[in-house]
């Protein structure tokens, strides 16, 4: 990692001195750098950050503001701004392993393609849990690395790969069913959707841990390009379709941070891995695909392909009844037209579990907003030959028709949510450069610690 935490400050660390807004004064530091703060016009509003020279004009310290908030994932800033060397937060954080947080996630720069790593430092923040901030990093930076990825290096090859590479470390045990095979074992949705792309389309099924444990279960949306198929999308709504696995990506980095905890459950993770291409034996606007549940599905739209491969693996999940049961899914516009990109909606019937989740979410300052399974729009769905149709007809209620599609495929499961992220950082924040992000998983990893460490 570009930024190293350390336990204790070393004899060469220098000071980074926390200011709120407007208490400059208030903020007990040497006298002479309150003078070079106003020297400065430095107010303490949030994110400004300021220098402090020696007599020799060297720096020996600097000054971040906090504006009227807690530090918390804001001292990412600190990995962009602090020259290279050891450096301590010498102001009480409120929020320690936030702070020490931010600082990890702040450092991280994908560099597989020739772009330079950031600067390297190292800081300490007293108090912090440092062990879990970097295994919490480690979550956060693998969804984020398999975001970034192009499709000519992360095709549904290559994320078999990546899952059997967590699952080495981990000893967890990994099982793939591909090509004609999903149709031998009944996965005829997967088998569907990615059956016109030369890398054959698979469902990866992770498992670790006890079998006795509580059985906690993860599906990911793994669709490593979606060109739309037959309903192609214009060119520019492909330029962002590598993330299209976005879902698989962050279910991969939760379950990272599971198995680095040893929690005590029983995780398993399923990934539908496809790529929805255009050949002639791609699916088309009106076939009628029977479901693994049996439920049948008229396809109103091939580039509503998501929920499709979603439908197959949480119809397999739902059938151990698992204690809790998470989807995730780079799945509709909508509901980046509803919340934006930083907000992602998640969906579930269990009003304790969207609770936990509520609160996991502010804690944590990973956002997150419930929005409603509204069952008067399931009506939105209904097909005239089949049982269902894969999309409405009049455009309304995108997020909330796709997270209704999926709700019929789970039935036996108590606690499920699904949750509708964007995978991306459309502009660089303190936490996190532009580019892939991991959304969510840090408030459910709190959930599930809470419930089985």
């Amino acid at each position: 990692m570009p930024v190293e935490l350390l336990d204790q400050p070393t004899t060469t660390s220098r000071p980074v001195y926390l200011v709120a807004h407007n208490q400059q004064a208030a903020s007990g530091l040497d006298q002479s750098v309150l003078n070079w703060m106003a020297a400065n016009d430095f107010t303490g509003a949030a994110g400004s950050s300021l220098m402090v020279p020696g007599d020799n004009g060297a720096i020996v310290a600097a000054v971040l503001g906090t504006g009227d908030r807690k530090i918390g994932l804001a001292s990412g800033a600190l990995a962009k701004l602090l020259p290279e060397g050891d450096w301590h937060l010498a102001s009480t954080p409120g929020d320690t392993d936030q702070a020490a947080l931010g600082l990890v996630l702040g450092g991280y720069a994908f560099t597989r393609y020739g772009k330079k790593p950031g600067r390297s430092l190292r800081l300490s923040v007293l108090g912090a849990d440092t062990a879990k901030a970097r295994r919490i990093a480690d979550g956060v930076f693998l969804a984020r690395d398999l975001v970034n990825t192009p499709t000519n290096d992360m095709g549904p090859n290559e994320l078999e790969k990546a899952v059997r590479d967590l699952a080495s470390v981990h000893g967890a045990a990994i099982t793939v069913t591909t090509g004609d095979d999903l149709l031998a074992k009944n996965f005829p949705m997967i088998h569907a959707v990615g059956r016109a792309s030369a890398d054959a389309p698979r469902l990866i099924d992770m498992t670790w841990g006890p079998q006795s444990a509580p059985k906690v279960t993860l599906v990911g949306k793994g669709v490593c390009f979606d060109t739309g198929g037959l309903d192609i999308k214009p060119p520019s709504g492909m330029l962002l379709m590598k993330k299209d696995m976005g879902g698989a990506a962050n279910v991969l980095g939760l379950a990272s941070m599971i198995m680095a905890a040893r929690f005590n459950v029983r995780l398993r993770v399923l990934i539908p891995a496809v790529e929805n291409s255009i050949s002639a034996n791609a699916f088309r606007p009106g076939d009628i695909l029977t479901s693994r549940k049996g439920i049948t599905v008229e396809i109103g739209n091939t580039d509503a392909e998501g929920r499709l491969v979603l439908a197959d693996a949480l119809a397999l999940a739902d059938d151990e009844k698992p204690e809790l049961l998470i989807d995730m899914a780079t799945l509709t516009g909508a509901a980046r037209v509803a919340l934006g990109p930083d907000l992602p909606p998640f969906y579930t019937d269990d009003d304790e579990l969207a609770g936990q989740i509520a609160a996991a979410s502010v804690a944590v300052e990973d956002p997150l907003w419930r929005m409603p399974l509204w069952s008067p729009y399931d009506a939105k769905l209904n097909s005239k030959i089949a049982d269902i149709n894969n999309v409405t007809t009049d455009g309304f209620a995108g997020s909330i028709t796709a997270a209704l599609f999926l709700r019929r495929f789970v039935e036996q499961t108590t606690a499920w949510a699904h949750f509708d992220i964007m995978a991306w950082n459309p502009e660089p924040r303190p936490h996190g450069p532009f580019g892939g992000e991991a959304q969510g998983i840090r408030a459910l990893e709190r959930i599930i610690s809470s419930r089985y460490a």
